[in-house]
């Protein structure tokens, strides 16, 4: 094989995203120009890429950047793969908060910084902090920063032992231990996905915290698992009200939000 033509053909796993990436052409130029040779530099590199693909690496990872909401974000393999579930945070947020006040806002574990980077993106009168525990990983997230945000460095509210906020965003760890899921994201950073043995060791801190955090009448808004959703309710409801339960846009239970008595 050694032209565009022939690899489209050859059936390998994400052959076409695979050839616009070492390529630099668009999908419709692939197909247009797929008579065009492959030197032996992008042979080696397709195949290197091909390769990793079937061994199990995600394309964004190759790639080194992935989409979520109106960005495009560098990822690298000390952060998440920004997923499409995600985006509801940020309607719920954007749906609840008035875009012309301005707010004290905090994303909690920001990984990539996709919750953290959108929101100030839209709306920069907001104020936006974020932590991560993990340096690189904040690395990663100034990166990706369009606008002014805090970034600081700590395990969840330790890294912001004396601050308040209106607002308080987190998309934690929450899967199980063992968790079988896990077999499809061994390339990502495992302490970003798992959280003890029912998957809510790191919301439980969360809920537990965040009442020092958050200011009169802030919220907390929380992405979680398609079954913990009764379990995070009945953790809430010591300290907050006004709880409200989300789906995500596959039909699943996705976030939960509520408002500190």
């Amino acid at each position: 094989m050694n032209t565009v033509g022939d690899y489209l053909k050859s059936g390998a796993i994400d052959i076409a995203p695979l050839l616009s990436l070492v390529l630099g052409k668009s999908n419709t130029e692939l197909y247009v120009q797929n008579d065009y040779t492959l030197n032996d530099k992008q042979q080696q590199q397709l195949t290197n890429f091909i390769q990793q693909r079937e061994q199990g690496v995600p394309f964004a990872y190759l790639s080194g950047k992935k989409g979520f909401y109106h960005l495009d974000f560098k990822v690298t393999k000390d952060t998440l793969i920004p997923r499409p579930e995600t985006e509801l945070l940020i309607d719920i947020t954007l749906d609840l908060l008035n875009k012309n006040q301005k707010y004290q806002v905090l994303d909690l574990g920001t990984g990539s910084g996709i919750i953290a980077v959108t929101l100030a993106d839209i709306n920069p009168r907001w104020k936006v902090s974020a932590t991560d525990f993990s340096q690189a990983a904040l690395n990663i997230a100034k990166i990706n920063a369009t606008t002014n945000i805090n970034f600081t460095q700590g395990n969840w509210f330790d890294a912001v032992t004396n601050e308040t906020f209106d607002f308080i965003v987190s998309n934690p760890p929450y899967i199980e231990e063992n968790d079988a899921y896990l077999t499809d994201l061994t390339y990502e950073p495992q302490t970003a996905l798992v959280s003890g043995e029912d998957g809510l060791n790191d919301i439980r801190i969360i809920i537990n915290d965040a009442p020092k955090h958050l200011n009169k009448g802030g919220y907390l808004l929380l992405e979680h698992g398609y079954n913990q959703q009764q379990q995070i309710t009945k953790l809430l409801n010591k300290a907050f009200h006004n709880v409200k339960a989300f789906k995500d846009y596959n039909g699943n239970d996705r976030a939960v939000l509520a408002q500190i008595k």
